[in-house]
């Protein structure tokens, strides 16, 4: 992420805080960055210097004005003019992370060898929340090369006992003794 991101993000949730918008900017940005991934040729267009600052600023009010809350539009505006336009899903990054750690959000992953049900998605979810203190929220993956057990990635910590993990350490531990 960059200083830019970082700086625009931030300022973007604190805004957003003292108007008490914060699940509204969350929600919008989150549909604006999926909108523009699906729609690139949207994002070159409007970061084109061959188009004139005044008709991309046009072309986001006739897109998403009465769309989304002036202060994103106004938001969009800012970095189209600072020719940063395509910074937005970074932007929304720092903004999500001002958010979860603003109300106590722990992101994490999860992967196993099979498919977790809802419940154990769950238990999984509570047993991280108690460990942590925090809410989890909990992205599960699967991978069929984990051979079995569990692997978790949060808060920049990896915890792992897969399968795949324990043989790599066996296998490690032999060759050491060698």
């Amino acid at each position: 992420m960059t200083n830019l991101a970082k700086t625009y993000g931030d300022a973007l949730y604190t805004l957003a805080q003292e108007e008490k918008l914060e699940e509204k900017l969350l929600e919008q940005l989150a549909a604006v960055c999926d909108l523009l991934a699906q729609n690139p040729e949207y994002v070159r267009l409007i970061e084109s210097r061959a188009v004139s600052k005044a008709e991309r600023l046009k072309l986001l009010d006739d897109a998403f004005h009465g769309r989304v809350e002036p202060y994103l539009l106004h938001f969009m505006k800012i970095l189209c003019e600072r020719g940063a336009f395509g910074q937005l899903p970074a932007c929304r990054d720092a903004y999500v992370r001002e958010y979860n750690e603003s109300h106590g959000i722990v992101p994490a992953t999860a992967v196993s060898a099979t498919p977790l049900s809802a419940e154990q998605q769950e238990r999984l979810a509570r047993a991280l929340g108690e460990k942590t203190g925090k809410t989890i929220q909990l992205t599960v993956k699967v991978d069929p090369s984990l051979g079995g057990g569990l692997r978790v990635e949060m808060e920049g910590m990896r915890y792992d006992n897969t399968v795949a993990s324990r043989m790599d350490h066996l296998r490690r531990a032999l060759t050491a003794q060698s």
